[in-house]
């Protein structure tokens, strides 16, 4: 094995099988044997200028289940049929080579492989037939909405409705019999539906799988079509998503991570670096070495202008939840995962604070053992990144409840406002105060007409005195409304703007500096901007509403616009 290869095995006793070699396609598919439950992916010998090896399990639709990437820092991938919901025999696993000496023609067709049959001298029942080590398999159900149409349900709790629901009750609204959970009217599969019956318009027909955008230019509604498993061109923006994080590294750049698109499928470009110079994108996930995070959404990504580095913490995958640190060096561009002391909770659907170099973590969704549903927190956690540490703080005062899908801003570096979230079966749209200085929290008394209680709602920073809340989820349906926030008289104020009247929930809200191309100076020509020409500006991306579509534009609102508006 001196010689590049890239190898799979098929079930816990098949052999490893080479998928691709030094000298052999680039590119090819194979048909995942009837019964397999588990499949592992790795690479051997030297990668030489090879950049990575893209991965996707399809179902017998073409439709991708789950996405992976194998790289010269990770060089091993692994699936489990009970961590894919969407898992049933029929699956395909497709790998591409990037870099390194190409066969150009083998980009169009897929090299297609049989798995060779291998039957163990010691026969063992299949893994779907029994029990592995005490650890039972999720079954898919199904089940009859109100309209009479079948719907696909998870054993458990359905992660992508609302993270700590129950089966009996979702929201503080009753709901009649036979009335569908008001989670899945917004994030359900709408878009299978989109996708088997053909929509009449192009954009429909281009965004069917990653969710609709508002309508555009033709040209730059092809600009955005979706990478499917059987094209090549590369994307050229983000797909549609909910649960990302977008994160501002300097004044100029954002990086986006992870998220979630149509039908509960992990986003398969999952980082991105947005240039605000020119509102372009490029994919960024080859760029970075070290091991990337694994696919996740209700994650958490701050960053620490000192160190320059952006902290990603915790999330959940399907039924697999995290708690781990990766940390990403925009210097290097290097990823590291921190093997950290003290304990925390693996959480999601937290809110993540950045303060004098440390994480501050509150909230969020936590597993519990079956039968009961998962819970939310009031736990207030600390990461110390120079000590590789976590710890709990003595927090006194009046603490907000148990909850997730909140927003926390800090303001004036010395004060966190806690807003909203929900705990099943309750939507909160109270807001609390923590004090940095005293560790003490506080309920806020506000006037004006304050937000409806709400969860995954998107919030910024405006100005010393200021944040925004925008949009979010009330336990039936996406929002779209807008409220901002004054710290100095404890007032809400509603603002309307035509660029934030499209409802979403679980979207990413951060604000940052950019160029105002109708501003010039007018005296040279080579002097371009003026000072005045860089304005603060609102940048919205992602989230769905209450059809099932996932939003992939990118909308900005001139903060003045918005504090001329109060």
């Amino acid at each position: 094995m001196g010689d590049f290869g890239v190898y799979a095995v098929f079930g816990v006793n098949g052999p490893p099988q080479r998928l691709l070699s030094a000298e052999g396609s680039c590119r090819v598919s194979v048909a995942v044997p009837p019964g397999v439950r588990q499949v592992v992916l790795f690479s051997s010998g030297p990668w030489g200028e090879r950049i990575c090896v893209n991965a996707e399990l399809n179902d017998a639709d073409r439709f991708p289940i789950t996405i992976g990437k194998l790289t010269p820092y990770n060089k091993c991938l692994s699936w489990e049929q009970w961590e894919e919901e969407t898992w049933t025999d029929g699956v395909t696993l497709s790998v591409t080579l990037e870099g390194g000496n190409l066969v150009k023609s083998d980009w169009s067709k897929p090299e297609l492989l049989s798995v060779k049959e291998y039957t163990p001298k010691d026969t063992v029942a299949p893994l779907a037939a029994r029990e592995l080590n005490g650890k039972r398999k999720r079954e898919r159900v199904s089940e009859e909405d109100g309209d009479g149409e079948t719907m696909t349900a998870r054993g458990g709790e359905e992660e992508n409705v609302c993270p700590n629901a129950t089966a009996e009750k979702t929201t503080p609204v009753r709901k009649a019999r036979g009335q569908t959970r008001g989670g899945q009217k917004l994030f359900s599969a709408r878009a299978d539906a989109t996708r088997m019956k053909g929509t009449a318009n192009g954009a429909g027909e281009t965004q069917g799988i990653v969710g609709k955008t508002p309508p555009q230019s033709a040209a730059r509604t092809k600009s955005r079509q979706t990478k499917t498993p059987t094209q090549t061109a590369p994307l050229v923006s983000p797909s549609g998503r909910w649960g990302q994080t977008l994160c501002p590294i300097d004044a100029q750049t954002a990086i986006l991570i992870g998220g979630q698109g149509s039908r509960m499928q992990f986003c398969k470009d999952p980082m991105w670096k947005l240039c605000t110079e020119d509102m372009s994108w490029f994919a960024a996930e080859t760029l970075a070495e070290g091991p990337t995070p694994e696919a996740r959404i209700g994650h958490t990504a701050a960053y620490d202008p000192d160190s320059r580095r952006i902290f990603v913490f915790g999330g959940s995958k399907n039924k697999k939840w995290f708690n781990d640190v990766h940390i990403l060096d925009t210097q290097s561009w290097k990823w590291t995962m921190v093997e950290a002391q003290g304990k925390v909770p693996p959480l999601a659907y937290h809110s993540c604070s950045m303060f004098r170099g440390e994480l501050f973590v509150l909230g969020g969704v936590f597993p519990r053992p079956n039968p009961e549903p998962d819970g939310c927190s009031d736990s207030l956690y600390i990461f110390d990144p120079n000590l590789s540490i976590w710890y709990q703080p003595i927090v006194t005062g009046d603490t907000p409840s148990p909850r997730s899908g909140h927003s926390a801003c800090v303001m004036q570096e010395r004060k966190i406002y806690v807003f909203g979230g929900w705990d099943t079966p309750v939507c909160y749209n109270d807001m609390y105060m923590l004090d940095l200085g005293l560790m003490e929290f506080s309920a806020v008394k506000t006037t004006g007409k304050a937000p409806s209680p709400r969860s995954w709602h998107g919030s910024a920073v405006l100005s010393d005195t200021k944040f925004l809340i925008h949009g979010g989820y009330n336990g039936n349906n996406a929002l779209s409304d807008t409220f901002i926030f004054d710290i100095d008289t404890n007032i809400w104020t509603e603002v309307t703007l035509p660029q934030l009247s499209v409802p979403r929930a679980g979207h990413t809200i951060i604000t940052m500096d950019t160029a105002n191309p109708h501003r010039f100076s007018g005296d040279d020509e080579d002097d371009g901007l003026d000072a005045g020409s860089v304005t603060r500006t609102l940048l919205v991306f992602g989230g769905g509403d209450n059809e099932g579509n996932f939003f992939s534009d990118l909308t900005t609102v001139a903060v003045e616009d918005l504090l001329a508006a109060i």
